[in-house]
């Protein structure tokens, strides 16, 4: 049995879903919901690959690259923000963040 298109459609959706439902679900971990962002961009970058595959054409990859970067990217600023705000405030609450708009 060969692995086709629709099985990586079905993969990116279940991954998708599940950071969604990371996010709307877990509110109160800011970490948890990075990881769901995460997760989000791992399955759009599954379904440009697969797309690219499947079509012959190297241009889902080429943006699967820039997804990867830019996920990098905000995973690395992110967490450095959260570890500048754990040692000034001592915690990363979603509500204590939150209380830092202007």
């Amino acid at each position: 049995m060969a692995v086709g298109l629709t099985h990586y459609l079905v993969v990116a959706a279940i991954l998708f879903t599940l950071g969604v439902a990371g996010i709307i679900l877990n509110r109160k971990n800011i970490i948890i919901i990075l990881m769901s962002v995460e997760l989000i961009l791992l399955a759009v970058n599954i379904n440009l690959v697969a797309f690219s595959a499947a079509l012959g054409d190297l241009t889902g990859q080429v943006f699967a690259l820039f997804i990867l970067t830019v996920a990098a990217a905000e995973a690395a600023i992110g967490l450095a923000i959260l570890v500048t705000y754990f040692r000034n405030r001592g915690t990363i609450a979603v509500e204590d963040i939150n209380s830092l708009k202007g």
